[in-house]
């Protein structure tokens, strides 16, 4: 495993990145974070986003979110549907990622989510398209939070392994999203320390949600 790069909509709440507040009609979002991890995964320091979405009422929603990764620019496609019911949340999303620069090659992915209260569950089962052959993945995850705080556990499965965990707090200060979150991962997703034994990360965001 390279840079494996794998976005999911509903862990960017449970992360220190900045994501877009989805709410019916169109919005937007800009953020920047002092070190770009996701699902434990070093991608990039000192990285600025943006992205735009769109929800209708009935739950269908679509997107696009853009990132420096330092060596070029991700870029991701989402469209999906979620919904709630009895107090239980659920969602589904399509996504495929893509980059400039051969910082990685494209991911495509089927993401599942579902929540109760303050617990949330992740599944996703992805394809990493690395020429000439094409490769496997799963990653599941639990959520839980309060009051701003979560805590997450997340692993890979198939080709990949790898485990992490994320304590992040999260609350918005004069109309800016701030974040921070201190991330712990393991040997198989340690691609910065010179060991490669495992690291610990204390990572900052700051982002803006707008309307359109």
């Amino acid at each position: 495993m390279n840079k494996l790069k794998i976005i999911s909509l509903s862990a960017a709440i449970a992360s220190a990145l900045v994501s877009s507040t989805v709410i019916a009609g169109a919005s937007g979002n800009i953020g920047y974070t002092s070190d770009y991890y996701f699902r434990g995964l070093y991608q990039a320091s000192s990285s600025a986003s943006a992205g735009f979405d769109y929800e209708h009422d009935s739950g269908l929603f679509a997107g696009t979110w853009w990132g420096d990764v330092g060596e070029g620019l991700e870029t991701d496609y989402y469209v999906g549907y979620s919904g709630e019911a009895s107090g239980f949340s659920y969602g589904v999303s399509f996504i495929v990622y893509d980059y400039t620069d051969e910082f990685d090659d494209k991911y495509t992915e089927v993401d599942l989510t579902f929540g109760y209260g303050p617990v949330s569950i992740e599944y996703a089962v992805g394809e990493y398209d690395i020429a000439p052959v094409a490769l496997d993945y799963t990653f599941s995850a639990i959520t839980v939070e309060h009051n701003g705080f979560s805590l997450t556990f997340g692993s890979f499965g198939d080709d990949f392994t790898g485990s992490y965990a994320e304590l992040a707090y999260g609350a918005e200060v004069g109309g800016l999203d701030l974040g921070i979150s201190l991330l712990n991962n393991d040997k198989d997703l340690d691609v910065v320390t010179a060991a490669g034994d495992g690291e610990t990360t204390l990572v900052f965001s700051l982002g803006k949600s707008f309307d359109l």
